[in-house]
């Protein structure tokens, strides 16, 4: 496997239109053009052809939660099929899984009643309603930080 330092400069010159740029994280930024990545994290050079991806394939943002596992499903495809392949770079399936298993409890944590502890569907972007007692709450950004689940007013 090539050095993440020869990967990055590959894929400077492949992909002139998007910047690369160290950070604490590794994420895509539609507005920047810019692959955010941590040369020194586990797995870095996996991450970084996924956060890729997400350029390669327009990712540019969702509306509903269930549409960002899809994009990080469609990404991390992309990855291992197409990028690792082409960049020499193995994906271990199981790295891909894993990660995507961090959306899937995200996105289940989200669409959870707090009232009855009963999955709800999403009604609106951040606003969820409980099929079973019929509460509706609105849920914070919380990618990145702890999720807030605010109930609404009832009419």
């Amino acid at each position: 496997m090539p050095s993440i330092r020869s990967t990055i400069k590959r894929l400077q010159d492949d992909f002139p239109g998007y910047h690369f740029e160290v950070a604490g994280e590794f994420w895509w930024s539609a507005a920047a053009q810019t692959v955010y990545y941590d040369p020194k994290a586990p797995s870095s050079q996996a991450f970084l052809l996924h956060e890729l991806s997400h350029a390669i394939l327009a990712h540019e943002g969702y509306t509903r939660d269930i549409e960002l596992l899809k994009l990080e499903r469609d990404a991390w495809h992309y990855a291992k099929s197409v990028l690792s392949q082409e960049y020499d770079i193995a994906i271990d399936a199981e790295l891909a899984e894993d990660n995507l298993d961090t959306y899937r409890q995200w996105l289940h944590n989200r669409s959870t009643c707090p009232r009855c502890n009963t999955t709800g569907l999403q009604t609106k972007e951040q606003i969820y309603h409980c099929l079973a007692c019929g509460h509706d709450w609105r849920v914070n950004e919380a990618r990145l930080c702890a999720l807030r689940r605010y109930s609404l007013q009832t009419k």
